[in-house]
């Protein structure tokens, strides 16, 4: 990754370029997937299909017109009557074969469903083998990449000879992470046994399903090796949480690693015979982690655990962005962040562009992607293509997929940050979902809002590790409430600080400064002002693997939503609050 200085305007010549290269890529996927059962079947689609076959010996930039002028806008609710063939019993194949894309799904992506809702299921082919995905880089060197194989469910597909073909229901990381290397199930049985070129943790670390004993198998396995040179994450918390379980059972890891015993953790019992002959006894190893360990709360200790330590890749924007003070204090300053991809279940945008600016991200041509100015109405006449963004504006962004989805709304907003100047890219920085929490009166909080008004509240409350929201309606009137958990809280005994109560007051006034509407319906009283119920220790983590049972998904994929709305998280977080800030009077 070594970005050039970003020009703010295409030339002719990287316009024409984008332009064409951008158009060809459209025409690849609209004749990868016209004959589909969701393009020939959905209604939505026959003025584009009418005009498409008008132009059979059509050009990519007539096929660009045909589709500008005649797809509509689309989101799950258009694929959800198609997807739900997937759930019939029995499911058979010409239902669901060529759904979407041409042949079977590798496997079905499944949503966290952490908001309450039920998850969505996205279909994914199988064309990526053998070509390395960014997302999933083969690293050069060893790299703990805390990686997933387990997954859900498996769907038989009956086939008319009376076979069947199975289709994995699985969050989007494990399922890539199999199709990267083509992993389907009929090979768990053999696979289980190795480890994957320059990877620490074997295969069969990948099928615990319990949140800690996961995490705490990732790091045995890198503890072993001292040449570690890259982690890889889904999440920044998920790494996050790797490391303070580290610290918390860092006496039983080390004497593993010298005696090459593997630790009796909870849900491991399956994949114990797999993991033992991979971990050989290494006394002087454990012996140097122990000198290292007496000074773990220094800055940079993970790079004396392992002195070729070169990047830690990982989100680290949007919301995750709070977790970034924590990583470099554990990293030093030598160690590189890189803030991997900006993307959705639906599809890929974007790869980090810089080490220096870790919300800074290049347009990669896997997907056709369009953008809304949200000044505008959503519509396809709204709609512009990458060729024709603007440097400084920020757009909704809208993708068309080689996985067979049209013009599907996203509702993450982007800001242009200028075009690479060597083949005209366009530069993006994440911003925010469309939508986080709605109040009373239609007072709409964008996800910017909710973070930037708890973030003004810290120098009272101390550094927030995580936190979600919910509409608290304890009292009237109904209110923005925040569940938060701080980063240096060491017990269940949190200590707050004596003037925490004055977070409320900067909460609130940092909330009404970045939204008019709050400030005035404030003032009116048509909401109540912003509630702070702080957490115990380690909550978030544990509501992780609480969402993990429920779900039933992979570890390391689940994360907080940011708003809560379903009453059994709520009921799940209001037991395990420590401290409810309150002002003095309320005392």
């Amino acid at each position: 990754m070594s970005p050039q200085t970003p020009i703010t305007t295409l030339s002719p010549e990287l316009h024409t370029q984008l332009k064409e290269h951008t158009e060809g890529l459209l025409n690849d996927i609209i004749n990868t997937n016209l004959q589909t059962r969701f393009v020939q079947e959905f209604d939505g689609l026959r003025d584009f299909r009418d005009a498409i076959e008008l132009r059979k010996d059509r050009s990519a930039h007539e096929a660009w017109e045909c589709y500008r002028d005649s797809v509509p806008l689309t989101n799950y609710a258009t694929y959800e009557p198609f997807i739900s063939r997937f759930l019939a019993e029995p499911c058979r194949e010409e239902r669901v074969k060529d759904l979407l894309s041409p042949g079977l799904p590798f496997f079905l992506a499944k949503s966290s469903g952490t908001s309450g809702k039920a998850a969505k299921l996205f279909p994914k082919y199988h064309r990526l083998v053998g070509a390395p995905l960014s997302r999933y880089p083969v690293f050069p060197a060893k790299a703990c990449h805390i990686m997933s194989m387990a997954y859900s469910r498996v769907i038989d597909v009956v086939r008319n000879e009376g076979e069947s073909a199975k289709v994995i229901v699985t969050t989007s990381s494990s399922g890539r992470l199999r199709m990267q290397h083509d992993l389907g199930t009929e090979k768990d049985p053999e696979i289980i046994k190795t480890t994957l070129p320059n990877i620490t943790s074997p295969i069969a670390v990948g099928h615990i399903r319990h949140y800690r004993s996961y995490l705490l198998m990732h790091a045995l396995f890198a503890l072993a090796e001292e040449q570690l040179t890259f982690f890889y994450a889904t999440y920044s918390t998920l790494f996050l949480d790797l490391i303070m379980f580290m610290e918390e059972e860092w006496s039983m890891l080390l004497d593993s690693i010298e005696n090459g015993t593997i630790p009796d953790l909870e849900d491991t019992h399956h994949v114990r015979e797999y993991l033992e002959p991979k971990l050989l006894p290494n006394p002087s190893r454990a012996q140097k982690l122990r000198k290292i360990g007496e000074s773990r709360a220094d800055p940079g200790w993970l790079s004396r655990i392992w002195p070729e330590l070169q990047q830690v890749v990982c989100i680290v924007t949007g919301l995750f962005a709070t977790t970034l003070p924590k990583i470099r204090h554990y990293l030093g300053p030598k160690v590189l962040i890189n803030s991997r991809s900006m993307g959705a279940r639906e599809g890929y945008i974007g790869e980090s562009y810089s080490f220096t600016d870790l919300n800074l991200f290049k347009l990669v041509t896997k997907e056709f992607t369009e953008y809304l100015d949200i000044t505008k109405d959503p519509s396809p006449a709204n709609l512009v293509p990458a060729w024709d963004l603007e440097t400084g504006r920020r757009y909704e962004v809208f993708l068309t997929t080689r996985d067979g989805v049209w013009r599907y709304r996203l509702e993450d907003i982007i800001e242009v940050a200028g075009f690479d100047p060597g083949d005209g890219m366009p530069l993006l920085r994440y911003i925010e979902r469309l939508k986080c929490a709605v109040l009373p009166d239609d007072v709409s909080l964008t996800e910017t809002q909710v973070v930037e008004g708890l973030l003004a509240g810290e120098n009272s409350l101390g550094k927030v590790k995580e936190f979600t929201v919910v509409i608290d309606e304890r009292t009237s009137p109904r209110r923005l409430g925040y569940f938060v958990e701080l980063q240096d809280a060491l017990s269940e005994s949190v200590y707050l600080r004596p003037d925490a109560h004055l977070a409320l007051h900067d909460v609130r006034d940092g909330l009404r400064r970045t939204n008019d509407n709050v400030d005035l319906n404030i003032s009116k009283k048509t909401i109540g002002e912003p509630t702070i119920r702080v957490l115990k220790p380690g909550t978030f983590s544990e509501y992780r693997q609480w969402r993990l049972r429920i779900a039933r998904t992979a570890a390391g994929q689940t994360k907080v939503p940011v708003l809560v709305t379903d009453e059994a998280t709520k009921a799940w977080l209001k037991e395990r609050v420590v401290h409810e800030l309150l002002c003095p009077a309320e005392d």
